[in-house]
Formats: structure tokens, sequence, C-alpha cells
């Protein structure tokens, strides 16, 4: 289930995210921001806005600072070169952002071409969607890819959506016509507790992110933060006795599908994370 054994030295590492449509509760931009608190990382592109959105739509944010001045942030998208200690030989690019509403294909050739690539290099894109999932189970997160080297990497399979897609999908697709593979993390977010952030949902991404790259990743307080937020939707739910039949039939549903993965693989992977972290 990991990509590290089998990259030669030199390769490079591509992890993206887009808020809006691709991200639920902003799990998957979540993910990014956290890599980027715990990895030492330099800013290489901030790309213009004017170009790739369009503020009617994507709307800037005024807030007053704490000296009382009023700031206007406005959306765009950034590319960091970070250094994970755990890939020493693997260039890691981090790249986040507002989905652009404009000029998608511009747009992935001016990140591709921002980023120095190598004969290694794959695209490991972020996303994240609402789903009939119960907040009491384990946040699923869907993983796939159509290239057959990672799918005999990582084991995931191709993914058999087909319907609109996002920024992210379209980016897989113009970095596949570059020649660069790509693989995708979409963790299933509880469509009852959608109210952002969902940091059960950013740590599952993460997680997951750790099995495929062999890494262990600091979690900082994401890990508490994902139990209070746990508490704060049990909390939620339980005042309403249709919502807690609701939750019951899903917490069935998800424990008939997992109930294989239960056994052999999941522990093996909860065993192989446990080892990661005490070579820490």
């Amino acid at each position: 289930m990991s990509l590290s054994p089998q990259f030669p030295k030199e390769s490079t590492v591509i992890i993206a995210a887009f808020g809006g449509w691709n991200d639920a509760s902003q799990s998957a931009t979540g993910a990014v921001d956290h890599l980027l608190e715990v990895w030492e990382n330099e800013e290489i592109l901030d790309l213009p806005g004017d170009d790739y959105y369009d503020y009617a739509f994507s709307r800037p944010e005024v807030e007053t600072s704490v000296n009382g001045e009023r700031i206007i942030t406005w959306p765009g998208t950034n590319i960091y070169r970070a250094t994970c200690e755990a890939l020493p030989h693997t260039s890691v690019y981090l790249v986040v952002g507002e989905e652009p509403n404009m000029r998608w294909r511009q747009f992935c050739d001016v990140i591709l071409k921002s980023i120095i690539t190598t004969e290694s290099t794959v695209l490991i894109a972020l996303g994240a969607l609402l789903a009939g999932v119960a907040h009491t189970r384990p946040v699923p997160v869907l993983g796939s890819t159509h290239d057959a080297a990672l799918q005999e990497m990582t084991g995931f399979g191709p993914s058999h959506y087909d319907g609109p897609t996002g920024i992210v999908g379209v980016m897989q697709s113009e970095f596949s016509t570059a020649g660069i593979p790509s693989l995708s993390l979409w963790a299933e977010v509880p469509h009852y507790a959608a109210q952002p952030p969902c940091p059960k949902a950013t740590l599952a991404i993460l997680r997951q992110l750790e099995d495929v790259l062999d890494i262990s990743i600091p979690m900082l307080t994401l890990e508490e933060d994902a139990r209070a937020w746990q508490d704060g939707a049990e909390a939620m739910s339980t005042d309403d006795e249709e919502i807690i039949e609701y939750i019951r039939s899903l917490e069935e549903s998800q424990d008939t599908a997992e109930l294989p993965e239960a056994s052999g693989e999941a522990i093996a992977r909860e065993f192989e994370r446990y080892l990661r972290r005490r070579e820490r």
C-alpha cells in the first residue's frame, strides 16, 4: 500500500487540494494546510487571481485585523515546495487554493510549468464529498488511479465515477496528458454534519496519505480536534429520534459493507502506522 519503496531517487510528489466543489467541510484543503504547518516549506508561486477567478462567484473576504485595519483576502492558489525528512530523496510540492472559475486548462498548465518534474513524478489529488456515512464510524477514504503502475503499488483500482467534475479531475487529466500519472484520495463526510471544518475527515485523508507514502505525519492536535468534532456531532444528533434512527441505519450499512476490511488488511495497516510512529 505504499509508493516510497518503489520510488527511485530524485522523484517528485505533488499533493493538491482546492476549496469549493471538491472540498466538503474543507477536509481536503485542511489536509494540505496541515502539511504546510508540520513540514518546512517555501512559497514558489502565488497565481494571480484576476486571471482565473470570477469574483462575483468566488468573492473576496473582508476582515478586521487586531489593529483595526480592514483587510481583503482575495481567492487564489499557491504552490509551495516542502521538505519532508521521511522522504529525503523526494521533491514534495503542495498546491492549495480555491477552485478557479475559468481557464482551467491554462491554470493547470501554469501549475505544471512551475514545478520541477522528474521522470518519476506523481500527482496526489485530495478531495472530499458529502455522503451517507455515520459520524460514529471511521471516515471512508476512497483511493483510485487509472495508472497501471500506481495500481500495482497502491492496490487502488480505477474510478468508475461518470458525471460533472471539478478542477481536481481536470488537473489529473491534464497532467496525464503531459505524461504524469496521478491518484486521488477522497474522504466521505457525513452529509448531516457538514458544517466546516471536519477534522475527522482531514485526519482520515492524512492517515491514508501516510499509507500511500509509507511515512509518519505529525498530527499535532488533529486527533484531539477529531474527537471533539465527533462529540459535537453526537450532541447534535441525540435530541431527535428520527436522526438517531437514521444514523443507526447508516452504521448498519457501513458495518456490513466494511466487514471484510475490518479483519486482516485494516489491522495490518494500523500496525504499520504504529511502527512508523515509533521510528520517529
